[in-house]
């Protein structure tokens, strides 16, 4: 597979062990009571001084592009793996305040996500639970020669797409995630600027070769139209059940995925 170019970000993301020492005052101070805070009640990721976060200034439309004499499939292929990648190393440094206690559910806003097992069974599960599945169950997919095809002459499966869309559908939960439960502890790691960067890099890719049906990204519209809209192009998908909106009584209403 043909990497893609995402040389800021393993530049970038190979900083992170520079902030250790704030982390681990930060934690020090941190006692979760399994309440959200109110800066997240408030959306906090959507403020001007958060958003405006980046670690470039890159066209992404570009960089999302197919190149020419690039097989689509190796292209959806190497750039789904270094998003399962990024995106987990992501969650990393955040993953220890993701708890059974503090995110009883892997919620976003207000929609509750269920894990489906391969009997299709659904399963309620915590966030780290959930996420523990989705990295799991992509690891386990992107290291299968039979579906992820490293050597020459390999042929990718005919359900390649429809796998990279599942894999997509999942990254993205994890995204939303860490930004309605965990952007303040993101904040104290001063790593919105990452995040902000994969996140405008994963949806314009998954916009330009539809990837993620707008109604499943429509709970975090209000993000992607703030990020995005400068990057790109992209606007927003809602359907009409407003989901996503933050209009009033938009959280009396739980959803289920």
């Amino acid at each position: 597979m043909t990497p893609p170019n995402m040389s800021y970000l393993k530049v970038e993301l190979s900083g992170f062990g520079n902030v250790w020492t704030s982390w681990q005052y930060w934690k020090s101070k941190a006692k979760p009571n399994g309440k959200k805070p109110a800066a997240e009640e408030r959306k906090a990721y959507l403020e001007p001084e958060h958003t405006k976060a980046r670690i470039t200034d890159f066209q992404f439309k570009e960089l999302v592009v197919l190149p020419r004499e690039i097989d689509l499939n190796e292209w959806l292929a190497s750039n789904t793996t270094t998003f399962f990648h990024h995106i987990n190393l992501q969650y990393s440094t955040i993953s220890e305040f993701c708890t059974g206690e503090t995110c009883q559910t892997m919620a976003v806003c207000n929609t509750q996500y269920y894990w489906y097992d391969e009997r299709g069974k659904k399963v309620k599960c915590t966030a780290p639970q959930y996420v523990d599945f989705v990295m799991s169950s992509v690891q386990k997919l992107v290291t299968d020669e039979d579906v992820f095809p490293t050597k020459y002459g390999r042929e990718f499966p005919s359900s390649f797409e429809s796998l990279v869309r599942k894999i997509c559908r999942h990254l993205f939960h994890v995204l939303a995630h860490i930004y309605w439960a965990h952007f303040k502890e993101t904040l104290a790691l001063e790593l919105h600027g990452h995040l902000n960067t994969l996140y405008i890099h994963f949806i314009l890719f998954a916009r330009e070769f539809n990837l993620l049906d707008p109604k499943e990204t429509a709970v975090m519209d209000d993000l992607t139209e703030v990020l995005c809209s400068g990057a790109g192009g992209v606007h927003s998908g809602a359907g009409g059940d407003g989901a996503g909106s933050g209009g009033p009584g938009a959280q009396n209403h739980v959803k289920e995925r």
